[in-house]
């Protein structure tokens, strides 16, 4: 059986494009849309001896399973990554990243939360995201188009028992803060400048008890305005560029 997959819009292959064209099996684009960002894309994918294959807008629907193709799809082979979280550990040690930044994702089901955070995390340079295997969104061609290929570079490992994973985390010195409402401190006050991760829940239900327990602190996102709270993948990029803004980012 095959193990391609569909990826579809224009970041999430172009970014394919751009990263790995070798594991590309081919790409349909939607021959009645001639503007200048269709005619750049197919410039790239003749650049890179890609198959194009024309397509009609139904047949692209059907092969991505959403109408927000914007014309573009391709088949693709999956491409090697590391398979832990510990694999991805050991080789920031070894090439001297002391520090490393970790987004981790307790309750988040919606794959549009999903793709938007994998896509702040790339953007902020987290270093991985994590996520239990249940009570947590798979990623899908949905995550992936809204994580705009972000999908394809973000390591993202959806493990068994998350509390378990942060346990071992700290045991590797990386400090576990999580976020609350009701936190003492604010997120401005605590150094993320050290080997950190960053516990986030979905919005309004927050982090699950056991999660929030096996946190080393607690902080807050301050909000001065009526709404209570932070849609799941706004609140990660508030934290993820706060740990980069004190990193020097």
């Amino acid at each position: 059986m095959s193990s391609s997959k569909v990826l579809f819009g224009f970041h999430a292959v172009g970014v394919r494009l751009k990263t790995a064209p070798q594991s590309i099996i081919e790409v349909y684009y939607e021959t009645t849309r001639r503007d200048a960002r269709m005619r750049q894309f197919l410039d790239k994918a003749r650049e890179a001896n890609v198959r194009l294959i024309e397509a009609d807008g139904l047949r692209l629907s059907k092969l991505a399973g959403s109408h927000g193709h914007q014309g573009v799809a391709a088949r693709v082979d999956p491409v090697a990554q590391v398979h832990s979280l510990d694999e991805l550990l050991e080789q920031l040690e070894a090439q001297g990243e002391a520090n490393p930044l970790l987004l981790v994702l307790d309750g988040i089901t919606d794959p549009h939360n999903l793709g938007a955070c994998l896509r702040v995390a790339d953007g902020a340079g987290a270093h991985a995201v994590i996520a239990p295997k249940d009570h947590a969104a798979g990623i899908n061609a949905t995550v992936a188009k809204v994580a705009s290929g972000a999908a394809e570079t973000m390591p993202y490992f959806m493990v068994t028992n998350l509390a378990r994973t942060l346990g071992e985390l700290k045991e590797r010195n990386i400090w576990i803060i999580g976020t609350s409402d009701d936190a003492p401190k604010t997120l401005y006050q605590v150094d993320l400048k050290g080997p950190v991760a960053l516990v986030l829940g979905a919005e309004g239900a927050g982090m699950r008890q056991l999660t929030r327990k096996t946190c080393d602190e607690l902080v807050s996102i301050p909000m001065k305005g009526a709404v209570e709270s932070l849609n799941v993948s706004v609140a990660s990029g508030v934290c993820l560029y706060e740990a980069l803004r004190q990193r020097g980012g």
